[in-house]
């Protein structure tokens, strides 16, 4: 065969037989535009397919042709005299079996024999992955089992059979290119290079599979049987009949009714059937979905074992990512969900597509405790795919919850106890233009009370379809290795020897900084979409107004500021003009217009100016900082650059802590210099006399400048109302429960007196997590009573910084009503 292709009579055939099963058959490349910047086409390029099969190669032979890259039925380039540029590890295909594994490739041994005879030659092999169809499964039927590609037997029979089912779907995936040479000059000896070679290919044919296809799965039954043989379940049966007074085999048919609950069902027929409808819904009631830095992922899946970490925005965050990682040829996850969600209909249909469903609490229940964390465990060790949300629940305002720490303690001591499978977090940002929940967020926001979830929500949503949602955005983040983490922050992390009995004493601390990296490089990923900038803008405006030119130049304004000093290599923005990004958002409904003699004016009415909230909140984290600094100046004509840099330094953990910035103390200074001379390009700041200057107060640069700082004043407004009421009250006087309540109705008052439609501005939650900054940083501290007792720097904080960035009417009007706020008023 491997000669067969060098005569005019073979090309010919060759021809003949792709053009026969391309009349029929469909295939695309995957993940492969950094394969090609790795391909070097000056040297000998061999392609390796892992088993002889015709078909694969004239599948190979199309890509090749449509990538523009040398053929692998061509001679080979150079000094390497092979007649055709392919190899196959494998010979020897019966009709029915798979391939004779101990038969050597006699190219393979002859492109080996060369590369060690002449030293100036390399050969890159480039190993070639062929999937036709994408449906490992989890069925019992033989007969989906012949025909699906999945880890089962094969032979020219079933080839046969996966061309006519399957040949719709065909895709390739090239690996990184293998140096011969730099294998041969490890000087390892003839024999021991075959080995090597072989060995290297076979592991990343293996593993390739792995990540497209997925782990072999087991049978749902057989699992759950499994689970329930695990040691540390069997202790936990154990101890529950001991504890609960009952027989063994009670306790352990709760533990098997505890795991019936939870596991999965992964079925892909049912992910198939998604593919298909929600490809329809994400092209007709979407424009479609945007993803970057999905390379990321399919250069580690190989391997790992992958976990996915996306912000939670929406119910369909579970269908999407699914979906989407389907569509690029890797795995699709085994999804933690609430067991809220596991409804009539709806339940069944999540379980199906790889939702396993665990209770909002495990608190006293020490049986199902063990049943969730073997579970998992066995996932992990599988190398199955997992994905869960680290927020606990979905954001109803737009930003980053704080973490629930849960989920990552189980994955972190099912990690201590075998380490042998890395473990990778996957950061994702999910972007909408238009939640899908938006009516229902926009009751919450204004304080309705949250409701439980039903399968009715569904017409609900349903009812909203008329509305245009624009597109949806998902980015991956860089991704953390697991061990890596540890290296860092518990260098002796490998000396734990039982974590499940013996919970190490820096479990806690290493779990909530895994928490902080995974939320930022989160939010790190951020996309800025058209309805991101105009909220942004608007809501910075006095009267939620403002004409065309001006929020144009606003608009674009914030973009130029965004590309020259990004916030991470992450982070996406659009492409359109000011001008445009107005039309957009005004066609999806979100602004309104209206025109008199002098021009157009853009607004938002009471409903989009709540709604709007939600929306600049996703990316609110990217303009802080620079926002920052325009604050200095809202009171301050001038102000010198290390001023700027030790009060933004004063300020920068509390706003840290809020939208989970993500610089270090080390990274900040630099950091504030590159934002600062942004400012200054772009004219909203000037430098003179070694000091930075502010706008003339009539100039337009200097309402840009304001109305960048005005995206984060209430932020500070409301630190301030913290500080203030702890000053104004008797040291040691509150708990945390009374000054929360106490500011959350002077933020209500005060949004009255001051016209402000910004129902997060009193958000208890926000109040919370200031309060719980403070004492991280040591400035607050709690007694035995749960008083709160302060330190003489809170004044410095409240006062000092206060009075350069915040004006003093507000400064005025927090005073005034802090006198008259008394723990009885929160109650």
């Amino acid at each position: 065969m491997s000669a067969g292709f060098s005569s005019f009579f073979g090309r010919l055939r060759f021809g003949f037989m792709r053009r026969l099963l391309f009349i029929w058959a469909r295939s695309e490349s995957i993940a492969n535009s950094a394969y090609n910047e790795r391909l070097d086409q000056h040297q000998p390029i061999v392609y390796v397919l892992p088993s002889r099969s015709l078909s694969d190669l004239l599948v190979l032979d199309r890509e090749c042709v449509k990538a523009g890259i040398p053929r692998p039925v061509r001679p080979t380039i150079g000094a390497l005299d092979e007649a055709e540029a392919h190899v196959f590890l494998h010979h020897g295909q019966a009709w029915v079996g798979r391939p004779d594994p101990r038969r050597q490739s006699p190219q393979l041994l002859r492109i080996l024999n060369a590369v060690e005879h002449n030293p100036s030659l390399d050969v890159q092999l480039v190993p070639v992955s062929v999937f036709w169809g994408q449906s490992p499964d989890v069925e019992s039927s033989p007969i989906k089992l012949l025909f699906a590609y999945n880890w089962a037997v094969g032979g020219r029979l079933r080839k046969l059979l996966a061309i006519l089912l399957h040949g719709r779907k065909i895709r390739v995936r090239f690996g990184n290119p293998m140096s011969v040479r730099a294998l041969v000059n490890e000087d390892l000896g003839h024999p021991r290079n075959v080995r090597k070679v072989n060995r290297l290919l076979r592991v990343h044919f293996r593993q390739q599979r792995g990540a497209v296809v997925g782990p072999d799965l087991s049978h749902r039954r057989t699992l759950l049987k499994g689970l329930l043989r695990a040691p540390l379940v069997r202790e936990a049966i154990a101890r529950e009949a001991q504890e609960e007074n009952i027989d063994e085999a009670r306790a352990r048919r709760d533990a098997a009714r505890y795991a019936n609950e939870i596991a999965s069902d992964f079925t892909y027929t049912i992910i198939r059937f998604l593919e298909v409808v929600l490809s329809w819904f994400w092209n007709k009631l979407y424009k479609g979905i945007r993803v970057q830095h999905i390379e990321r992922v399919q250069d580690i899946a190989r391997g790992n074992e992958i976990i996915y970490v996306p912000c939670h925005r929406s119910h369909i965050d579970y269908l999407l990512l699914s979906y989407l990682l389907f569509r690029n040829s890797l795995t699709p996850p085994h999804i933690a969900a609430g067991i809220n969600l596991n409804m009539p209909i709806i339940g069944s249909i999540l379980r199906r597509g790889g939702a396993f469903f665990m209770r909002r609490s495990f608190k006293g229940n020490q049986l199902y405790t063990a049943v969730f964390n073997e579970y998992l465990h066995t996932l992990f060790s599988r190398g199955f795919p997992v994905e869960y949300f680290i927020e606990g629940g979905r954001s109803r305002t737009g930003r980053m919850l704080n973490s629930k720490t849960g989920m990552l303690a189980i994955t972190l001591r099912s990690f201590l106890r075998s380490s042998r499978r890395p473990i990778v977090f996957v950061p994702v940002y999910i972007g909408y233009e238009r939640v899908l929940e938006g009516r229902t967020y926009l009751g919450e926001l204004r304080g309705q009370a949250k409701k439980k979830e039903s399968v009715f929500d569904l017409f609900r949503v349903l009812s909203a379809l008329k509305l245009p949602f624009g597109q949806v955005a998902v980015n991956f983040g860089e991704p953390v290795a697991l061990a890596d983490f540890l290296d860092r922050t518990q260098p002796d992390w490998r000396q734990v020897s039982d974590p499940e009995h013996s919970k190490p004493v820096w479990m806690t601390y290493a779990t909530n900084e895994l928490a902080q990296l995974l939320t930022r490089s989160i939010n790190a990923a951020a996309d800025v979409n058209p309805v991101n900038l105009v909220a942004l803008a608007m809501l910075s405006t006095p009267r939620l107004a403002l004409d065309e030119p001006a929020l144009a130049r606003v608009l674009d304004t914030y973009t130029t500021l965004l590309r020259r000093v990004p916030y991470s290599a992450s982070v996406t923005l659009p492409e359109l003009e000011g001008p445009a990004l107005i039309r957009y958002v005004e066609d999806m409904g979100l602004i309104g217009r209206q025109s008199d003699a002098l021009g157009e004016i853009l607004f938002l009415d009471e409903p989009q100016a709540v709604l709007m909230t939600y929306y600049r909140n996703n990316v609110l984290h990217l303009v802080a900082l620079p926002a920052l600094i325009a604050c200095l100046f809202l009171n301050n004509p001038r102000v010198t650059r290390a001023q700027i840099a030790r009060l933004i330094t004063a300020i920068y953990p509390y706003l840290q802590a809020e939208l989970f910035l993500q610089w270090d103390e080390t990274a900040l200074p630099e950091v504030i210099e590159q934002w600062i001379d942004g400012l200054i390009a772009q004219g909203l700041l000037r430098e003179e006399n070694e000091q930075i200057h502010r706008p003339d107060p009539s100039s337009g640069e200097f309402v840009l400048l304001t109305l960048l700082a005005r995206t984060i004043i209430q932020m500070l407004e409301r630190f301030y109302m913290v500080a203030a009421l702890l000053l104004n009250n008797a040291n040691g006087s509150l708990t945390a429960e009374e000054l929360e309540g106490l500011c959350t109705v002077m933020a209500q008052r005060l949004s009255i007196l001051h016209g402000l439609n910004a129902p997060e501005f009193f958000d208890k939650t926000l109040f919370r997590q200031f309060i719980q900054r403070l004492m991280q940083l040591d400035v607050l501290s709690a007694d035995e009573q749960g008083r709160l007792h302060f330190k003489p720097e809170l004044e410095d904080i409240a006062e000092s910084t206060a009075r350069r960035v915040l004006t003093a009417e507000i400064r005025l009007s927090i005073r005034q009503v802090a006198r008259t706020s008394t723990p009885s008023a929160a109650a």
